[in-house]
């Protein structure tokens, strides 16, 4: 269940608009470049958003954007996923329970990178905070989400991830843990989902133009296009819309660029 699909079955599936109209999408780092970018592109296929992030000053101005294109209403959920506790994430499926009843999808679009550092330099503080984003924010949020997922009738969810080969490499620390650890996360979770409707999926993405990306990679190899938010965004939507159920579990391959 942990292996990577073929990027050829992507494009089929995830092109051909479909739409989201009517469906609940959550989508969390709403503030960031993918988030935001997605939240946008949900909202255009019709769907209602939630959008979550840290910055109420950037939700308010998403939340104006989707509004004026004319999207469904939007709702904001301002939190600071580093110090969420479990107490904080029940409440959050309380109260998402209480206003929409279920969730069709969901896509995890928040992370944390201070920096590249080596191990034996490494806060312990910064440490904890990017696995708390990384990790155990997912793991969390699954749980406190699912009775919403559970009523709806084909619930999606899914988490952005980078290239394992590039997570792995020296001084990405506790974010490279994370994403290998997320990586078991989601295979763990859709064993676990088998024979429901609802499923859990990894969404390997195309190297993007960010705030994140340039912090990461200072010096990019020569010949790598990074692609607009919006390609990625696209490429979500058109999973939360068409996904199999058997894809579950799974990592997809989304480097490639689709055929239009």
């Amino acid at each position: 269940m942990s292996g990577a699909l073929a990027p050829a079955l992507i494009p089929d599936i995830t092109w051909q608009g479909a739409g989201l109209g009517g469906r609940q999408v959550l989508v969390v780092g709403a503030c960031g470049a993918l988030g935001r970018a997605t939240a946008l592109a949900c909202a255009a296929q019709g769907a209602t958003v939630v959008l979550l992030g840290r910055r109420v000053a950037a939700l308010e101005k998403l939340y104006d954007e989707i509004e004026q294109a004319g999207g469904p209403q939007p709702a904001l959920y301002p939190m600071n996923l580093e110090g969420a506790t479990p107490a904080d994430m029940a409440e959050l499926g309380a109260r998402l329970q209480e206003a929409l009843g279920r969730l069709d999808g969901v896509v995890y679009a928040a992370g944390r990178l201070h920096g590249l550092t080596p191990v034996e330099l490494y806060e312990p503080e910064e440490w904890l905070r990017t696995l708390q984003i990384g990790l155990n924010a997912p793991f969390l949020l699954l749980q406190s989400l699912l009775p919403l997922l559970a009523a709806a009738p084909a619930a999606r969810v899914l988490f952005a991830l980078d290239d394992p080969a590039l997570a792995r490499q020296a001084y990405w620390g506790a974010y490279g843990v994370g994403q290998a650890a997320l990586r078991a996360l989601i295979a763990i979770t859709g064993a676990e989902w088998s024979g429901h409707p609802m499923a859990v999926m990894g969404v390997q993405l195309a190297p993007m133009q960010s705030a994140f990306r340039s912090k990461a990679v200072v010096n990019a190899p020569a010949g790598i296009d990074l692609v607009p938010p919006a390609r990625n965004a696209r490429l979500l939507t058109g999973l939360l819309a068409q996904a199999p159920a058997e894809w579950n579990g799974l990592v997809l391959d989304a480097t490639k660029p689709p055929a239009e």
